[in-house]
């Protein structure tokens, strides 16, 4: 026996009458803004190239971290999923997936996936093991069709920008072959420095001999590193990067003098260094990228707090983000404050904040994002990027830093049409939560209205200067 889906419209929604009707309401007017995606991990080579995705395992599981980590959970090695592993039958990697389907109650993914599964592909039936090979075929079909294409399907669901994420040492080939295609969809860079930023990133000293090829400077010279960065940092501007990115493992910065500075790269550099030291680098890289970011414009995204890689044995075997980043508890009262003593009050300054620690939304970044000039908080992310973490972000920062100083939603998504199954679940818990304001009386509704509008298109385009 097969299940019926149908996704319900008032989904999301909160259970009081009246807060649901002004709910509906509220979302009725933002759910066909734009979609701006400004920070995430599609890659750039399906719109420069849009060639076909493949079949329904190439473009659901394989790339969707969310996906497969609690599959993997669950006791199914990623091989027989397709990760990584090109020889593996798609089909059967499917029917792994939708045999465990019913791991996923109550997790956002699920919501995500059943978005994709009705709006996208028109599928009327529970995924399931009865319905494994209708779904593989249904879905594999449609993505042989022209308006399954990556441009289409960005046309068709409303994407007015997506941001991609590259390296320093990125070439950035298919942004300059999108740019020069005449395609109208806009798809933007973002910098993401950590490969040569990051003392204890994998291959760094291969990485800075590669950074002095790409740039004709001297990477191994503390200057002639600077302006390394300084001459990627324009050459990503140049195919339309407004932001820069820091995966930190902390918040810690530093503002050290030139001397100390110089030694301390000198060290790193050389590969004689310590845990500290490359701490200590980082936090001093990332104040000198927001003085870059005063000369260049580039708005910085700051995100640490993560374990990265925690699963040593599935790193070795497959590489970098695989599901094991795990969330640890970070600072940033004390460890901002170098980067603030001599940045905080520059309005030239943008400086978006995000965190995997929720402990620290309304004891620390709330109040700091209410009083300095350069900072704004980021949305509920990653582990939080769901229904109760959004709740539960807006519950905590919005009396101290207001709406105003949030920078509304980004997707940070590998997985293609989850962008739009994902500002769908923003936007209705967003109204959500103003519509409960409404009804306490804490909002008029024509405020709620503005806000709802603000908080699905207007801030993001604001915050990230496009």
């Amino acid at each position: 026996m097969t299940h019926p889906l149908c996704l319900h419209p008032d989904r999301l929604f909160p259970a009081d009458p009246a807060a649901r009707a002004i709910a509906r309401s509220l979302h009725a007017d933002v759910a066909g803004l734009p979609i701006v995606s400004p920070h995430g991990h599609t890659d750039p080579r399906w719109f420069a190239e849009n060639a076909s995705f493949g079949n329904a395992t190439d473009l659901l599981l394989v790339p969707d971290h969310y996906v497969f980590r609690m599959l993997y959970s669950q006791g199914v090695p990623l091989e027989a999923l397709g990760v990584r592993n090109p020889g593996v039958d798609p089909r059967a990697a499917w029917r792994l997936f939708a045999e465990r389907y019913h791991l996923f109650r109550g997790t956002p993914s699920r919501i995500w996936l059943d978005w994709v599964f009705a709006e996208a592909f028109g599928i009327d039936v529970r995924l399931e093991a009865a319905t494994s090979d209708h779904y593989f075929d249904s879905i594999t079909d449609a993505l042989a069709t022209d308006a399954f294409r990556p441009r289409a399907l960005f046309e068709r669901f409303g994407i007015e920008l997506i941001a991609t994420t590259e390296s320093p040492l990125d070439d950035l080939r298919h942004h300059a072959a999108l740019r020069e295609s005449g395609w109208g969809g806009r798809v933007i860079t973002a910098y993401r420095p950590d490969p040569v930023v990051d003392p204890e990133f994998e291959g760094f000293r291969a990485n800075l001999a590669r950074f002095s090829e790409l740039t004709g400077e001297d990477c191994l010279s503390w200057r002639g590193y600077l302006a390394a960065h300084r001459q990627r940092r324009g050459f990503f501007a140049g195919l339309g990067a407004t932001s820069t990115d820091h995966g930190h493992p902390t918040a810690l910065t530093a503002d050290l003098p030139l001397h100390e500075a110089e030694a301390l790269f000198r060290r790193v550099s050389a590969g004689e260094f310590s845990a500290a030291d490359a701490e200590l680098f980082r936090a001093q890289m990332l104040t000198e990228m927001a003085a870059m970011s005063i000369d260049d414009g580039l708005v910085m995204q700051i995100h640490p707090g993560a374990f990265r890689n925690h699963n040593v044995g599935l790193w070795a075997r497959f590489g970098r983000d695989m599901g094991a980043d795990i969330p640890t508890r970070t600072e940033y009262v004390r460890a901002l404050k170098p980067l603030l003593d001599r940045f905080g009050n520059d309005n030239r300054l943008s400086v978006i904040l995000f965190t995997l620690d929720e402990s620290v939304y309304a004891r620390e970044l709330a109040p700091l994002a209410g009083h300095y000039p350069c900072l704004k908080l980021g949305p509920a992310w990653w582990f939080h990027d769901s229904p109760e973490g959004m709740r539960r972000f807006r519950k905590a920062t919005t009396e101290t830093a207001g709406f105003y100083n949030t920078v509304g939603f980004n997707d940070d998504t590998r997985a293609f049409l989850s962008i739009p199954a994902r500002h769908d679940l923003a936007r209705r818990i967003d109204c959500g939560f103003l519509a409960e304001l409404v009804v306490e009386h804490r909002l008029e509704d024509w405020e709620a209205a503005e806000l709802a509008r603000d908080l699905a298109y207007n801030l993001v385009k604001r915050a990230y200067r496009l």
